[in-house]
């Protein structure tokens, strides 16, 4: 069975800086994989390169079989991949509802659009009481569902989600997690890449540490958890 995305020995540069070093994984449909790690491992990189923002130096990615490192970013969205970027990247003057309805931008079918709109709701209720709301308005855990939250908008066969709980409360940290989880229940396909390990890996099928732009370690979610090496390195336990 191939899986639905492949990642094969992909490396990725700026200038002269080797940033990924040659990482191959894979995701298959229906599973959360996680890439875990300190900053400046390569993990926000790679997901910049599944979504077409930054083009490989070398290396092969492939989704539902088909090549990817040639194809544009805006046909990438269309071919089912959605990215939520680090850092949120709303549209701050944009109302909850615009930033969602910008995030169907490929798609015509208005009734549809509509039932998508009211499923963020459904997922975030806070956003449907305040929908009218200008975006830079919200708190940052609010602004990180609304990330979320467009990024479904496309119905995307993967959802790449880059630092969730970046600045978030331990509340809100939750919040978010309990979200992905629900997703994952739905059957949404998720590439996570997140600094809070645990929570991570708590979700995780599967799990990839990265270091200096190379995968270290490679596992289930439940057996790097409970492994030595990752529970000192970013766990925080001796």
């Amino acid at each position: 069975m191939t899986a639905l995305l492949q990642v094969e020995d992909l490396r990725v540069s700026y200038g002269k800086i080797e940033a990924v070093k040659g990482i191959s994984f894979s995701v298959e449909a229906g599973q959360v994989v996680t890439l875990i790690g300190t900053n400046g491992a390569g993990k926000t990189t790679t997901l910049r390169t599944l979504s077409g923002l930054l083009k490989p130096s070398g290396g092969k990615i492939f989704f539902e079989g088909k090549p990817l490192a040639e194809v544009p970013a805006h046909k990438i969205v269309a071919m089912g991949i959605a990215h939520s970027p680090e850092g949120r990247r709303l549209f701050p003057r944009l109302t909850i509802e615009e930033n969602l309805q910008l995030g169907a931008y490929l798609r015509d079918d208005k009734d549809g659009i509509q039932q998508d709109i009211q499923r963020a709701y459904d997922l975030f209720p806070i956003l449907g009481e305040r929908r009218k709301q200008a975006s830079g308005t919200l708190s940052g855990g609010e602004q990180q569902m609304l990330a979320m939250g467009r990024a479904l908008m496309s119905r995307p066969k993967l959802l790449m989600l880059d630092e969730p709980s970046m600045g978030l409360s331990p509340i809100m940290t939750q919040k978010i997690m309990a979200t992905i989880a629900e997703l994952k229940s739905q059957g949404t396909t998720i590439l996570l890449v997140e600094q809070n390990a645990q929570a991570a890996l708590s979700l995780a099928d599967q799990g990839h540490v990265m270091e200096v732009g190379k995968i270290v370690l490679s596992g289930t979610g439940q057996d790097l958890l409970h492994d030595d090496e990752v529970r000192k390195a970013y766990l925080g336990e001796d």
